[in-house]
């Protein structure tokens, strides 16, 4: 179904001011595209939205490179440290249960029963727990780590 008009498609304004008209074009037609485009998780991709997707994430890499090395100068968000330390906590007791045998040497069946164990709720409830308690740690290793990168 065609997209309806809005204010916005109404009224003409330089989308980058001193830039060439075509590259002010292709540029916001290209930031329209990557807004507008729908992402549906349920089912499996097919060929040609593979072929797609792999398109439109090209011509965004160096976007994505760019946010990516400005992230690296921020502090972490609380949300992002918390977790940061869940998914610490939550490989800490995959370590216990396996015994020290790497993640990646394990079959896939014993993973799929782990990742189930894992998933329990007195489990999750426990690493919960122990994020809340952990969660002190993490901010000041996060905090010292961008204090040395200033220096």
């Amino acid at each position: 179904m065609a997209e309806l008009l809005s204010f916005k498609h109404m009224y003409t304004v330089e989308y980058r001011p001193g830039e060439d008209e075509l590259i002010n074009y292709r540029a916001y037609r290209r930031k329209r595209a990557i807004a507008c485009e729908e992402t549906d998780v349920e089912e499996a991709l097919t060929v040609a939205q593979r072929m797609q997707r792999r398109r439109a994430m090209k011509k965004i890499k160096y976007k994505i490179k760019r946010g990516r090395e400005i992230a690296k100068r921020r502090i972490a968000s609380k949300e992002k440290l918390m977790k940061r330390t869940r998914r610490a906590v939550r490989a800490a007791f995959l370590k216990r249960f396996t015994k020290d045998v790497p993640k990646s040497e394990l079959t896939f069946a014993r993973r799929q029963e782990l990742e189930k164990r894992l998933e329990k709720p007195a489990i999750k409830k426990r690493i919960d727990m122990l994020a809340k308690r952990m969660y002190p740690k993490v901010r000041r290793a996060e905090m010292a780590k961008k204090r040395g990168s200033k220096k």
